[in-house]
């Protein structure tokens, strides 16, 4: 693991920071593909609207960026991830904001999942808020959902909103495939605006699949021909069970799985 902070290697984390005591803090986390970083503006934009929103100063000389292509250049195959910290929170400190860029290995995800639905009452699910799909580091709800639905004998968790409504998983986007379409929820129900989704769905309309976004329930999903997760670590995943219901991998999933990986393999060799 290569690991900065305000991009010096050693420096520690103290204990003090807002993002260990209050989980007071936002990030981001690029793919990295033989060293070559994935999107890597799309995700230092979406840090920066994050912060933004968070009240939290970013410099804009470049110098994450360039934190981020040192660590991924070195390190090769795996995960940057960047966090941004408001400092230190604890009566008696001073320190200002931190800047942590790691290098780690991808994690594992299987080749196929399986979700329970989760009710989620923390997520907004369509009511106002402004943090709604920030990417904070707050993320307990989250993964306690995560670590509930494996317990139960599942991959990971789907989170609805209290009234049914269909959302996101825990840390990636879930659609699905009825009669030829690709349908996603809508990004106003407050859910994250998952940058591989984003381009799923640019390739999906330019390879003739046609794509919508709207505010559907279990029963929906339950009626779909395919249903999909996409994020940084899965990249584009069949899901084969959600909660009772059971599907089948499909092609259009796996037309979109193609789609994407070449266009990762020309992103990074135009870099």
């Amino acid at each position: 693991m290569i690991i900065l902070i305000d991009g010096e290697r050693g420096a520690a984390l103290p204990v003090t920071d807002s993002t260990v005591v209050r989980g007071d803090g936002v990030f981001e986390a690029v793919r990295s593909y033989g060293g070559q970083l994935f999107a890597l503006d799309d995700h230092l934009s979406r840090l920066t609207a994050s912060a933004a929103a968070m009240h939290i100063s970013l410099p804009d000389d470049g110098r994450i960026g360039s934190w981020a292509r040192s660590v991924a250049a070195e390190g090769g195959d795996g995960i940057v991830r960047v966090i941004v910290s408001r400092g230190d929170v604890v009566p008696g400190t001073s320190g200002e904001r931190r800047i942590v860029v790691m290098h780690h290995p991808t994690p594992y995800t299987p080749s196929v999942l399986r979700l329970r639905p989760w009710a989620a009452p923390w997520h907004p699910s369509g009511r106002a808020w402004e943090l709604a799909g920030i990417k904070t580091t707050s993320y307990a709800p989250n993964l306690r959902a995560s670590r509930s639905a494996a317990v139960d004998g599942f991959d990971d968790a789907l989170l609805t909103g209290v009234d049914g409504v269909v959302l996101e998983g825990p840390t990636f986007a879930v659609g699905w495939v009825q009669a030829g379409t690709l349908r996603f929820p809508a990004l106003e129900l407050g859910i994250l605006d998952s940058i591989t989704r984003r381009h799923v769905e640019t390739l999906a309309r330019a390879n003739g699949i046609d794509v919508e976004a709207g505010r559907y329930t279990l029963e929906d999903v339950a009626g779909a021909d395919e249903v999909l997760a996409v994020s940084t670590v899965k990249e584009v995943v069949s899901v084969v069970r959600v909660g009772d219901a059971e599907f089948r991998p499909g092609p259009v999933t796996a037309n979109l799985r193609e789609l994407f990986r070449r266009h990762v393999t020309s992103s990074i060799r135009a870099v």
